[in-house]
C-alpha cells in the first residue's frame, strides 16, 4: 500500500523535528521547491499541498547534511550580504553579516576622503566577492579591484559579478604578489584575510569550508602581518588599510599597525559589540 503523499506543513513539521529551526526549513523547502527565499508567504498558502516522493527525498538529503555541519548557504547556493543576493560554493567562505562592518567603514571612509574621483579600492582575499560587490553596489563610482588566491573562488566572484552587473577587475595571487606590475597606488586597501589559529578548537565547527581561508598560522596572525606590513608600498598619501580579525584580536592588530606606521588607528565593533574590524590611514612616504 503506497504511503500518504507529506504535505507542505508536514514536510515542514518534519524537519523541525529533525532539529531543524523553522526558518532553515522553510528555506530548504523553498529551494526543493525552486521558489524564491522571500516566498515564505507561498509555503503558508500552499501548506496543505502534497509533495512528490523525490521532493520529499531531497528534503531529508538536504536536511541530513545540513545537520551535519554543512551550511545552509552551500545546499542552496545562495546568501544574502549587504543586499545583494550571491551564489557561493564550497570554494569560498560563506559571507557573514559580521563582515558587513567592514563594508560600512569602508564606505564612510570613502567619502570622508578628499581624493579625486574615481577613487581606487583593493579587495584582498575577495572569496565570494561580497565585500567588493557591496561596495560598487553602493558606489558605482569606485574603481575596484578583487584578488584571490584561488582561482576557484575567484571563478565565483566573478560570476557574481556578472549575474549583478557589477563591474570589476579581478586577479589571481596571494595577497599583493596578484597585482599586475605598475598598478596604481590605491585609496583604500580592505581584507577580510584568514585569522584563526591552526589549532583552534572551533575549527572542527567550519570543516565544509575552505581550510586556506580560514587559518593563519600558530596565532592566527600570519596573513594580517604580511599585510599589514606590505600595504604602505600600494597606498597612496592618506589612503586607509581596513582589516576583519578575530574577536580576540583588535588590541595586537591595532598595535601591528601603530608599529608599521599607520595613523588614526582604530576599531569598529560589530552588532554584538565585539571590535571585530581594525585599521588605520598612511600618510608617511615609503
Amino acid at each position: 500500500m503506497n504511503a500518504t503523499p507529506a504535505t507542505v506543513s508536514g514536510a515542514l513539521a518534519g524537519l523541525e523535528a529533525q532539529g531543524l529551526p523553522r526558518l532553515t526549513a522553510q528555506l530548504l523547502a523553498l529551494h526543493v521547491l525552486q521558489r524564491p527565499a522571500t516566498d515564505r508567504g507561498w509555503l503558508l498558502a500552499h501548506d496543505a499541498d502534497s509533495l512528490s516522493a523525490d521532493v520529499q527525498a531531497e528534503l531529508d538529503r538536504l536536511a541530513q547534511r545540513h545537520l551535519n555541519g554543512e551550511p545552509l548557504a552551500y545546499l542552496t547556493g545562495h546568501q544574502a550580504f549587504y543586499g545583494l543576493d550571491l551564489h557561493v560554493s564550497s570554494a569560498v567562505l560563506v559571507p557573514r553579516p559580521d563582515t558587513e562592518t567592514l563594508v560600512d567603514w569602508a564606505l564612510e571612509v570613502l567619502s570622508s576622503t578628499t581624493a579625486t574621483p574615481p577613487r581606487s579600492v583593493l579587495d584582498l582575499g575577495t572569496g565570494s566577492g561580497a565585500i567588493a560587490l557591496a561596495l560598487k553596489a553602493q558606489r558605482p563610482d569606485l574603481t575596484l579591484l578583487a584578488s584571490d588566491a584561488s582561482p576557484d573562488a575567484l571563478a565565483v566572484a566573478r560570476a557574481n559579478a556578472e549575474r549583478l552587473n557589477l563591474a570589476l577587475t579581478f586577479a589571481v595571487g596571494r595577497w599583493f604578489d596578484a597585482l599586475p606590475p605598475g598598478t596604481p597606488a590605491f585609496d583604500l586597501i580592505v581584507s577580510n584575510p584568514p585569522y584563526i589559529a591552526e589549532s583552534d578548537a572551533h575549527l572542527s565547527a567550519l570543516s565544509h569550508e575552505p581550510r586556506m581561508a580560514l587559518t593563519s598560522g600558530a596565532d592566527g596572525l600570519t596573513d594580517l602581518s604580511h599585510i599589514i606590513t606590505r600595504a604602505p608600498a600600494h597606498l597612496r598619501q592618506g589612503g586607509w588599510l581596513l582589516l576583519e580579525h578575530g574577536y580576540d584580536q583588535a588590541a595586537t592588530v591595532r598595535g601591528l599597525l601603530v608599529a608599521a606606521g599607520f595613523e588614526q588607528v582604530g576599531s569598529k565593533r560589530d552588532l554584538a559589540g565585539i571590535e571585530r574590524c581594525s585599521g588605520g590611514r598612511w600618510t608617511t612616504s615609503v
